[in-house]
């Protein structure tokens, strides 16, 4: 296939996807699950097409989901951050670790997977999705009280790192069962990881935004461009380094959002418009991928693993994240124990065991694909009614 008809496809179905964007909307339904309907419904053996590409796939989701997760970073003020650090920060570590291991823990014995491979897709489906969460927040026009939306956002925009960590570590033991496999030194793993994506991210984004401010480009249309090349070398430096490429994203992101004093808004809607190129691909690309054939063999047995993440892995490691909190009342407590939304993230981040060959894995995409459906569907349904139910809306 020449690479004219290839872009001639992409074109045509992240164009079909956007006019589709806007009736999505007043149904209240994210844009993800219409990207992804469109990839669904237009590959894998419709009109003689097949795509079946796990390296191409995973590679296009990370890169997209990299760039997500800057333009998050860039539209986060530093004042949210002073907001919400403390209650945010707690749920994207302790809580994503929790969630891993009360999920892996209670598939353990309902299903003939070892126990690397129930924790392995536990840590896959442990983080909240940044789009969904923003996307959502955004389509309602909800402001929580109690700083409950502000707090759901730095969660959902920071918890990716130690949810990829943890998924590449477990996916390292899954094929390599007979390993010796040290805790200190995947907590050794995890801090330089952090460490290392915060502390390259910073220096970099620092310099871009000190030589930005001090040169005052003419052009403003070379702004974000010497924006996106500063984030290019932040993460994918960073990455180079041994840190975390999310944590990069987000740090040189935020850093670069907060600091730059000319071009900004420029900055703003150039970027916006990157993030849903990033969104439309990842979720068309990803769409692709799936087989509806072989999709909905797993259909039932998704209910399960579902169940058990909305109404019981997720509350519970919230609840107990929320115990050095006792400002914190308890509607905003079981609010946000109970929207854990999920989206593309968890198929971005189970891509990488089916990439790597790890046995079974093809089979989580598609468990993977229901969660994150019934997530939307269920939990995005429920913000608006149960923040009204409350009390919480500012509104009310």
């Amino acid at each position: 296939m020449s690479y004219q008809v290839i872009l001639l496809g992409i074109a045509a179905l992240i164009a079909v996807g956007i006019l589709l964007h806007h009736p999505s909307k007043t149904l209240g339904l994210p844009s993800l699950l219409i990207f992804m309907g469109v990839g669904l419904s237009l590959g894998n053996g419709e009109f003689n097409f097949v795509y079946d590409n796990l390296t191409l796939t995973s590679t296009v989701g990370a890169v997209a989901l990299n760039m997500i997760v800057f333009v998050g970073g860039i539209n986060t003020k530093t004042e949210s951050i002073k907001l919400a650090y403390r209650e945010g920060g707690v749920l994207a570590t302790f809580g994503v670790l929790l969630t891993t291991l009360i999920l892996g823990a209670l598939l353990y014995p309902l299903t003939e997977w070892s126990l690397v491979i129930c924790l392995l897709f536990a840590a896959v489906v442990s983080s909240t999705d940044a789009a969904a969460v923003f996307s959502i927040l955004e389509s309602k026009k909800l402001k929580l009280k109690e700083r409950t939306d502000t707090v759901l956002e730095f969660e959902s925009a920071t918890n990716d790192p130690v949810a990829l960590v943890m998924v590449m570590i477990l996916t390292g033991i899954a094929l390599a069962p007979d390993a010796p496999v040290s805790p200190w030194a995947i907590g050794q793993m995890l801090g330089l990881q952090i460490a290392l994506g915060i502390g390259v991210a910073f220096v970099v984004a620092r310099l871009a935004v000190w030589a930005l401010n001090s040169i005052h480009l003419e052009e403003y249309g070379l702004i974000p461009v010497f924006v996106l090349a500063s984030f290019v070398l932040a993460a994918y430096g960073s990455e180079l380094a041994g840190g975390n490429i999310l944590i990069a994203s987000y740090v040189c992101g935020v850093v670069m959002g907060n600091g730059i004093r000319r071009g900004v808004e420029v900055t703003r809607h150039f970027f916006n418009s990157l993030s849903w190129l990033a969104q439309s691909l990842m979720f068309i690309i990803l769409g692709l991928q799936i087989f509806p054939q072989t999709l909905f063999s797993v259909f039932f047995l998704s209910l399960i693993p579902a169940a058990l993440l909305m109404l019981v892995a997720r509350p519970l490691a919230v609840q107990i994240c929320y115990l050095p909190f006792r400002q914190a009342s308890w509607k905003k407590r079981l609010f946000i124990s109970s929207i854990g939304l999920k989206g593309a993230t968890p198929i971005v981040f189970s891509l990488i065991p089916a990439a790597a060959g790890v046995e079974g894995a093809v089979e989580m995409v598609h468990l993977v694909f229901f969660i994150v459906l019934f997530s939307i569907l269920l939990q995005g349904a429920a913000i608006e009614p149960l923040a009204k139910r409350l009390g919480l809306n500012s509104d009310s």
